[in-house]
């Protein structure tokens, strides 16, 4: 666990896949660690690791982890997941910079910083891309599984309480009442959309 931080801040790689069970300091740690470090922040996180239970998953992604993927796996899942990171970090390297505005809420595309009511709120980097979907089509109802392609590269079935956890973390840092949601707006039976306008 130690020797990999070492190595993440020599190496500086476009993403981690990052078991759980190290030495020294636990998968769990260190993606606290790299998500609190502004050199290493945005970097795309993949968890491996044996446990399945929910609540293991939901604390990765809690943590940080923009993917959590349960052993045994197969390979060729893990590249294709790992493709679909790096395309989307691609992505969002090369759009025009930009920034879009719902309300107190300000999302700026080219530094990659979100604001609410002037304070600068972290985010992960599915977190970021969720947002940006959203808000990009304010409005517009979006289906889990379009929510799952657009911003994770996939979509199947087993995957929506992934999305689920990831906007309950995003509903605790943009709301002013994550209980009572003003921006990220639940559609029952469909999915999610942003408020339209001001709110």
């Amino acid at each position: 666990g130690e020797t990999s931080l070492h190595l993440l801040r020599r190496e500086k790689p476009d993403l981690l896949v990052l078991d759980l069970m190290l030495p020294d300091r636990d998968g769990w740690e260190i993606t606290k660690l790299i998500r609190s470090d502004p050199s290493m922040g945005a970097m795309p996180i993949i968890m491996l690791t044996a446990r399945v239970e929910d609540t293991d998953k939901i604390i990765g992604l809690e943590l940080g982890a923009d993917d959590y993927i349960t052993k045994p796996f197969n390979a060729r899942e893990i590249v294709a997941r790992i493709r679909s990171l790096l395309r989307r970090a691609q992505f969002s390297q090369t759009t025009a910079p930009q920034a879009l505005r719902i309300g107190n809420m300000e999302l700026d595309i080219d530094q990659r910083i979100l604001t609410v009511e002037g304070k600068t709120i972290d985010l992960t980097r599915t977190e970021f891309t969720l947002l940006q979907v959203l808000m990009a089509n304010p409005g517009h109802t979006f289906t889990r599984d379009e929510l799952l392609e657009k911003c994770m590269g996939y979509a199947y079935e087993g995957m929506g309480r992934t999305l689920d956890t990831h906007m309950s973390n995003l509903r605790k840092k943009v709301e002013p009442d994550p209980g009572a949601p003003l921006y990220i707006q639940t559609v029952y039976g469909i999915g999610y959309r942003m408020a339209k306008g001001g709110v």
